[in-house]
């Protein structure tokens, strides 16, 4: 994600770290070299080239198109902002259940016992950042799992809260706390196991492939045909104007690309490693152990 104050204006014609301009280039500088072969040709043979029709009729189709994209972008950023949603529970599930586990477990002679609690707890974060961008779960939960204990090869996460449930039912039998105690434990747990199956929906039902096929279609041609409409009436200065268009309709396509898909690397995307360490600083802190550095931006990029 994209951590930088508001630049000046000079600043904002010329920034490219965090701009899409990058990714559209090809695209707007292919259109602005074919308005110009376009403005070009009508210069050659004006009389190929339809006037009566002028602007209006690509004002209606720009203006449905902008509508149909502010549609489209609206959608992906609401899965950006459930993404951020859902982990930013994670990280209040955790401290809470690093409260909770203090608590019912105090004392030097349940110091083990809390550091396996809470240790799994950073261990299904961390399975569950390397399940959602495509790395592997079980290697990235193993080493906050006790020595011997096996990883669950279906759902490496679940099976970490399947561990602490059956762990902290057996504390509870043993008369290390209370059923409410377990209650409200076992509630964080819950909460953690809805917060995987939020993020497991975004990253498996992506928007309709009708929606990006339509808008994609509809962009290209509308940008091929508005130098044929430009031509006659802005001559020389047409393709500056389909690249701006070019730019604001691809651009945004584009940044709705990297919304869909909130737990990726883009620039755009969530900062998942520096919400797994704000998790790992929840869990470390009360076990007495060191704690890593908060993780930075670097060149206003936050992983």
């Amino acid at each position: 994600m994209i951590v930088r104050p508001r630049p000046s204006l000079l600043g904002i014609l010329f920034t490219l770290r965090g701009s899409i301009l990058p990714q559209v280039a090809p695209t707007v500088a292919g259109l602005a070299a074919f308005s110009v072969a376009v403005v070009a040709a009508e210069r050659r043979w004006p009389e190929a080239f339809p006037v009566s029709a002028g602007i209006g009729p690509f004002t209606l189709i720009g203006l449905a198109l902008s509508i149909f994209l502010s549609f489209r972008n609206n959608a992906c950023y609401e899965r950006w902002w459930e993404a951020r949603k859902a982990w930013g529970n994670l990280i209040v599930a955790v401290r809470s259940l690093a409260r909770l586990v203090d608590a019912l477990l105090p004392g030097p002679g349940n110091a083990v016992a809390r550091a396996r609690v809470l240790r799994r707890a950073a261990g299904f974060a961390h399975g569950l950042h390397a399940g959602l961008r495509g790395a592997d779960a079980a290697a990235a939960i193993r080493p906050w799992l006790p020595p011997g204990e096996p990883v669950r090869a279906a759902s490496p996460s679940d099976g970490v809260l399947a561990a602490m449930t059956v762990d902290l039912a057996a504390m509870m039998r043993a008369g290390a706390f209370g059923e409410v105690g377990f209650a409200l434990v076992e509630g964080q747990l819950a909460r953690l196991a809805e917060i995987q199956a939020a993020c497991e929906r975004i990253q498996a039902t992506p928007l309709p492939f009708a929606y990006t096929l339509l808008l994609y279609r509809t962009a290209w041609l509308y940008c091929l045909f508005l130098p044929v409409g430009l031509s006659g009436s802005l001559g020389w200065a047409t393709p500056a104007a389909v690249a701006l268009v070019a730019y604001t309709f691809f651009g945004l396509d584009a940044l709705g690309d990297e919304l869909e898909e909130p737990f990726g690397l883009e620039p755009n995307d969530l900062p998942l490693d520096a919400m797994l360490r704000v998790v790992e600083r929840t869990v470390l802190e009360p076990l007495g152990e060191p704690l890593p550095d908060p993780v930075e931006p670097e060149n206003f990029l936050l992983r």
